[in-house]
């Protein structure tokens, strides 16, 4: 019969097309406010469609996670520095959470095991083995790394009170603090004004990148 879809089809709609409307919702309406009804609804279609896609909505939430987990920049090529790939994974990731910060409780609350996730983690593991690292070093850098993303998303989100929060609200407060009683804090708030809202981030990725590096150059000098 012309026209005729399978059941549970409709035209022009996919895990794809679900996905970016679950996130719109995520983002426009709050993370408590995404359901499969409304979800349904956005999409102009009975939530029971939404199934036929995704079986339950912990499936729908693990999608969300691998679609934010797969937007960051990979180091991929063989003549790319570990080092600069894995500076521009952080902060791409970063500035993914930054644009949905009403999804990062969920990157805080899923495990984040599904295909994608893991086939993120074994090109980075690919990259970082290629360098040196064996592969349980590697393994532990980028859980580190990936921590020190999700945490500092955190952050960056901030809550619902209206002062201001983030690395530059922190550091405004500080250096509202008394000299006399707080030499130190003050001058390191004074140093710390105009940096932009990575700095912090970006310096303890640098430091953790570092650190690791040491471990490997330690590890090939055993080995030798």
């Amino acid at each position: 019969m012309p026209g005729h879809r399978p059941h549970g089809q409709h035209a022009g709609l996919n895990a794809q097309v679900v996905l970016d409307a679950a996130i719109e919702l995520a983002d426009s309406q709050g993370l408590a406010a995404l359901s499969m009804r409304r979800l349904g609804a956005a999409l102009e279609v009975e939530a029971m469609t939404l199934y036929h896609y995704f079986p339950n909505k912990a499936a729908l939430l693990d999608g969300i996670v691998e679609r934010l987990v797969s937007a960051a920049e990979l180091p991929i090529g063989t003549d790319t520095d570990w080092q600069d790939g894995l500076r521009r994974y952080a902060r791409s990731g970063l500035d993914t959470l930054a644009a949905h910060p009403n999804l990062v409780p969920l990157m805080l609350s899923r495990p984040g095991t599904t295909a994608g996730n893991n086939q993120v983690m074994e090109t980075l593991l690919q990259v970082l083995t290629r360098a040196g690292f064996d592969p349980c070093t590697a393994l532990d850098l980028l859980y580190a790394l990936n921590s020190l993303i999700v945490v500092h998303g955190a952050i960056r989100a901030g809550s619902d009170s209206p002062q201001p929060h983030g690395e530059e609200g922190q550091t405004s407060r500080l250096a509202e603090l008394s000299p006399e009683d707080y030499p130190l804090l003050t001058a390191a708030a004074e140093d710390s004004a105009g940096r932009g809202p990575t700095a912090r981030f970006d310096a303890a990725v640098d430091a953790l990148i570092t650190g690791f590096a040491g471990a490997r150059t330690k590890t090939d000098s055993v080995g030798a």
